[in-house]
């Protein structure tokens, strides 16, 4: 029996098998409300049996998204909109998940003015953001708050909060974004204390599974390392997180070196020092490859982003590959391949 197609407990959800389509912006929301794009685009990775689909980052406030096309989550009549998206994953056989997320000093939406931990800016080509003031970072904690509130209603089973890629609380989290000197700056316990917030008003208002998506790696002497990331996880992981989604870099712009599955060394190591459940990956292709990385229990589930746009089907054809006999769809029976 094929380890990727086996099914796993998440929190109290169970996933059908363990390949998870990650959160890739699509850029085609109006005023962040969804578009019929995006529920053909998410149903069709379900019906092409991917186990959790992570429905791209989805900004908490209008400041919150990246760009005036991505999705938001901050006003109510954006939920039915969501709904469909949940609604189409979850019919064709997937579990549904969605990332909240805040962009921090990189939104690029025409907005009076753009946050972050400390008044620095991305790169040159970037606002230079205001730095955030206490009761900023108490807005914030409630616009995760509202944002997973909306997520339930919308029928999500999973929500994923977005701690990565130099986006808002991933510059919280890390030395070379966050000069701060009060509660929320200065040691690991005090970068982590507005994760741990959200996270805990995110457990107020959504009873599902709760997963925490992080850049283990700065890849910079004096920034970030996975052991830096796991300490801070472990100084929140009990306000509840489920699953840890282990990506790098993002926060500074800085060259990576990348080959296939060239994010799971840091994921082993988030999963052996946190002792929680991990999503790895990072141009994995290859059903072989991914079936050794769970086999191997390197991680418990692994994410396919590009070779998903290019194959919608992926999973059916990774499941012949490794023998694993998943049905294909009623409707396709006849395109099946024995």
């Amino acid at each position: 029996m094929s380890k990727l197609f086996e099914s796993i407990i998440v929190g109290d959800l169970e996933i059908k098998n363990r390949i998870v389509m990650p959160p890739m912006c699509m850029y085609s929301a109006k005023e962040g409300c969804v578009s019929d794009f995006h529920v053909l685009h998410y149903g069709a990775r379900a019906l092409g049996g991917v186990g959790l689909i992570i429905v791209e980052a989805t900004g908490v406030s209008d400041c919150g998204r990246i760009t005036d096309n991505c999705l938001g989550i901050y006003d109510d009549c954006q939920t039915e909109g969501l709904s469909r998206i949940a609604a189409a994953i979850k019919d064709y056989g997937a579990t549904a998940a969605i990332q909240l997320g805040h962009a921090g000093r990189k939104c690029t939406v025409n907005v009076p003015e753009i946050i972050a931990p400390s008044a620095i800016a991305f790169d040159s080509k970037h606002r230079t953001p205001r730095e955030m003031k206490l009761e900023d970072i108490e807005a914030v904690v409630d616009e995760f708050k509202n944002a997973a509130r909306r997520a339930a209603e919308a029928g999500f089973d999973m929500v994923e909060i977005h701690g990565a890629h130099g986006y808002l609380l991933s510059t919280f989290l890390s030395p070379l974004s966050n000069k701060r000197d009060d509660e929320y700056g200065g040691i690991p316990e005090n970068r982590a204390r507005i994760v741990g917030l959200v996270l805990q008003a995110v457990k107020q208002v959504f009873s599902g599974t709760v997963c925490l998506r992080v850049s283990a790696d700065d890849f910079l002497p004096k920034g970030n390392r996975p052991a830096d990331l796991a300490a801070m996880i472990n100084s929140v992981k009990a306000n509840g997180i489920d699953i840890v989604n282990v990506s790098v870099g993002g926060v500074v712009p800085v060259s990576i070196p990348t080959y296939p599955g060239y994010q799971l060394k840091f994921a082993e190591e988030i999963k052996l020092l946190t002792g929680l459940p991990v999503m790895a990956g990072g141009l994995l292709t290859s059903p072989e490859h991914m079936e050794e990385i769970v086999a191997n229990k390197r991680a418990d589930m692994v994410f396919v982003g590009r070779e998903l746009l290019r194959n919608p089907n992926f999973p059916l054809f990774a499941s012949r590959s490794l023998n694993a006999g998943c049905l294909w769809p009623n409707q396709y029976e006849k395109a099946a391949l024995t």
